[in-house]
């Protein structure tokens, strides 16, 4: 039996079922588009089920054992701690889904970094994110699709754009959107002095094929084709079969170098291009629907959303919930789901 009320189970199963009767009908998989959006949320729907199943079962059980055994016992009482704390955490898991509800939090996500103004410091710092979000994904199962890679003159990258596919990957890496901070000792400072760095990351929903309504005028488009650049090795490619695009009236530049093929490296261009124009619509549309209301809530460059402090002490700390911790280098690691899942609660509760 499923766990009710805070999931709304008798909602996901009648859901289910009207998912599953239309996968039934015989012009399902007609079109393409609409049976892969219709799995992706059975399969959705069948997760958070499964997973209140699990939990239900899990509680139920260590109830019965509670009735049955001595509370005297220090043995049991240990292994119920266990897992009341195991409990809480898949609790929690299946909090941050109910608001990765959002029209595209469920797919995936385009993660871009760019580093502030201090040169090979930032770039360094921009690094730093770089590898933190990579090992983040790896931990998820997620796959990277590196789209653009610039590195930086000394050290560090001057920017990158990377593709992250998986379910959820948009809805949990939006809380990582905004200014990031870095206090540090340079290790490009031979006075050995202490260093602030910024790096911007931007994150958004990643399309792909599907039709988002975006009609792109060819004459509205400057497309340059050049040689891939990277960091050595066999894997770099000697033909010019880089591609930059920019739309001339938004002055949205986009650019793909990881292909070997210069038209599939357009075609993918073409599709981070249209992710950013719908992406920016979608923006324009928020913006008007808050000017009404009276709500203006902007990010910009001099607004860190977290701040992580190497000396003289070590700390992250989340400057939108609070949450802090003092194992940097475990963050720097890719640990990062503390202050995604407090961005996701302050959602639920705020």
């Amino acid at each position: 039996m499923i766990c009710g009320g805070y999931f709304e189970p008798e909602k996901k199963l009648a859901r289910k079922s009207e998912l599953e009767s239309l996968m039934n009908s015989p012009n399902f998989w007609d079109d393409k588009k609409n049976s892969e959006s219709v799995i992706e949320e059975l399969n959705s729907i069948k997760n958070v089920l499964e997973n209140c199943d699990s939990l239900k079962n899990k509680i139920d059980s260590d109830i019965e054992l509670i009735d049955m055994m001595d509370d005297s016992d220090q043995e049991f009482i240990n292994l119920i701690n266990e897992d009341v704390l195991l409990i809480d955490s898949e609790l929690s898991k299946l909090e941050n889904l109910l608001v990765l509800n959002g029209p595209y939090d469920s797919g995936s996500a385009i993660l871009e970094i760019h580093p502030g103004a201090g040169g090979t410091e930032s770039c360094d710092w921009a690094n730093m994110l770089y590898r933190m979000y990579t090992r983040w994904c790896a931990n998820k199962g997620y796959k990277v699709d590196v789209i653009d890679y610039q590195a930086g003159e000394v050290a560090g990258i001057k920017s990158v754009s990377m593709l992250v596919k998986g379910m959820y990957s948009y809805g949990y890496l939006k809380c990582e959107k905004g200014v990031h901070r870095l206090i540090r000792i340079s290790p490009f400072d031979s006075g050995a002095r202490r260093h602030t760095s910024f790096a911007s990351v931007d994150v958004m929903p990643y399309f792909g094929d599907q039709d988002v309504n975006v009609e792109i005028n060819p004459n509205d488009l400057r497309i340059d084709i050049y040689r891939s650049s990277g960091n050595g090795g066999q894997g770099v490619n000697t033909t010019d079969s880089a591609v930059r695009i920019l739309h001339i009236p938004t002055k949205i530049m986009v650019t793909c170098q990881d292909e070997r093929s210069q038209i599939m490296n357009k075609e993918k261009a073409m599709k981070v291009l249209k992710s950013k124009l719908y992406q920016l619509e979608l923006e324009k549309r928020d913006a008007e629907l808050k000017e009404i209301q009276g709500v203006q809530k902007e990010i910009n460059f001099g607004s860190q959303v977290r701040s992580y402090i190497m000396h003289p002490y070590s700390m992250v700390k989340d400057h939108r919930t609070n949450t802090e911790t003092s194992n940097v280098n475990k963050v720097l690691d890719g640990d990062i789901d503390l202050f995604i899942n407090d961005v996701l609660k302050g959602d639920i509760h705020g």
